[in-house]
């Protein structure tokens, strides 16, 4: 057991410590996570830095609002299971989104000492305590959990389907969840590059919830192997955690062009390739030797320029219609691209891919940015005669996804909005409950595409919403 001595000036005597990162030469050459992990000292004295400051900003500016100060100084004492315990009681993966999570934007970004003093290492604290926890034994205990004879459905294993499942069955409700992939995830295993999230993580977060009696049924697609009235009729309430799958279309003369790839479809291919499991209408795309351009500036698009990178590509350049700072995408994740040799071409707008019968380039424009829009961004507004072209083989488009609900959703009376987000909460239903008393929904699909962390807070909200009303 490792304690820090009680010291309410150790963050002065001690600095912010990152866990070890793989050198550039050696994390280009593989697709293993980049970043190491703390040892029980290492967590600790990292976690001691904490000045439980009286309003906690980490926690109000985590989506899903954890305890943060409170387990922080669990690990200090070196009372770890205790603190795996707090951390699952508000999140339902913390291992992954201590991972992934844009920590310099949310937690982070909020801490006290991050005025010059160095934030806290949240991100990384929060992923030693469940590794660690695990490989020491720990497991969610379910023991007092009375069942109540409930069942529900979850069409979907991504972040928001799984946080449902998890708070159900805590709840003692049966949970059965439908994904038509053959490992549970959805984007968490089949879109996020193992660079960020090694694909065991998932597969040990698959165990625990197993060995909470979630049942899942993989390689099952509803509509196809099961239809969703019966999923309906067999359960108590049905819960939807389907993402979003259609690429926002930029609507680019060229766009069609061989060697121009959506940015989602090349991910997957990518990872079912590093799995040795490819997967059926995701083909492989190697970029060797290749002269890239990625259009966009979220982290779908920082995924995919690390992606080619790790490819071989000859070179690669990312192009964003904003500046650096107006980037939605994480800052470590541009600095890692950046450390990488991806090359960064800022107030930069795509007005056209060219090629003849192949791409051959990207026609862009300077911008500057004008009067904000209606979410209060700066537009941004083309520079007469700053047109140039950038020379590109393949070129990736990496806009963002709407959703894309299938047809048996209308069948089955659920409405959705003009743009494919469902409509919950409406004409006094509850939360989350959409316009079919039955069913539920939550994640990308309800609010569109967001961070992994707000799919898993709605997941657990509506896990909350349907069990309220099965047991009212």
């Amino acid at each position: 057991m490792s304690r820090v001595r009680n010291n309410p000036l150790h963050f002065l005597d001690t600095e912010r410590q990152d866990p070890e990162v793989l050198s550039v030469p050696i994390r280009v050459k593989g697709w293993d996570e980049i970043y190491g992990g703390f040892d029980r000292h290492g967590a600790a004295d990292q976690s001691a830095r904490c000045i439980n400051c009286g309003n906690p900003y980490c926690e109000w500016q985590c989506p899903v609002h954890n305890y943060i100060p409170d387990w922080l100084r669990l690990v200090k004492q070196g009372r770890l299971f205790e603190a795996a315990e707090l951390c699952h009681q508000t999140n339902s993966l913390p291992e992954i989104c201590g991972r992934i999570c844009p920590q310099d934007r949310l937690c982070e970004g909020a801490c006290t000492l991050n005025d010059g003093l160095g934030a806290v290492t949240i991100g990384s604290v929060e992923k030693y305590i469940t590794d660690e926890a695990v490989r020491q034994g720990w497991r969610p205990d379910l023991s007092e959990v009375e069942p109540t004879g409930k069942r529900v459905a979850i069409v979907g294993a991504g972040p928001a389907g799984l946080a449902c499942a998890d708070v159900l069955a805590r709840q003692g409700i049966e949970a059965d969840v439908y994904d038509k992939y053959p490992r549970i995830g959805g984007l968490l295993t089949y879109g996020i590059p193992p660079f960020k999230l090694e694909k065991d993580v998932i597969e040990t977060r698959r165990r625990l919830l197993e060995g909470m009696g979630i049942r899942f049924h993989l390689g099952v697609e509803v509509g196809r192997d099961i239809e969703f009235q019966t999923l309906i009729d067999e359960h108590d309430a049905v819960f939807l955690g389907l993402g979003t799958y259609r690429a926002v279309d930029g609507r680019i003369p060229g766009q069609d062009l061989p060697g121009v790839l959506q940015s989602l479809p090349y991910l997957i291919g990518n990872v079912g390739q590093v799995l040795n499991e490819p997967l059926a209408g995701f083909d492989y795309q190697h970029l060797e030797g290749k002269r890239v351009v990625v259009l966009g500036g979220g982290d779908t698009a920082m995924d995919c320029n690390r992606t080619a990178i790790r490819q071989g590509a000859a070179s690669v350049t990312c192009a964003y219609r904003r500046d650096e700072a107006n980037m939605p995408g994480s800052q470590r994740e541009v600095k890692n691209a950046r450390e990488e040799g991806v090359e960064f071409l800022f107030n930069r707008q795509p007005v056209e891919i060219l090629g003849d019968g192949r791409v051959e380039g990207v026609r862009v424009v300077e911008t500057r940015l004008g009067e904000p829009d209606e979410n209060g961004r700066r537009r941004p507004e083309p520079i007469e005669g700053s047109e140039q072209i950038l020379p590109a083989d393949a070129v990736i488009i990496a806009f963002g996804f709407r959703p894309n609900p299938p047809d048996w959703l209308m069948a089955a009376g659920v409405d959705t909005h003009d743009d494919g987000r469902l409509i919950v909460a409406s004409n006094g239903h509850a939360p989350f409950q959409t316009t079919n008393p039955k069913v539920f929904a939550g994640g990308d699909m309800v609010r569109g595409a967001d961070l992994v962390v707000t799919a898993v807070w709605e997941g657990r909200e509506a896990a909350k919403s349907l069990s309220s009303i099965l047991m009212s």
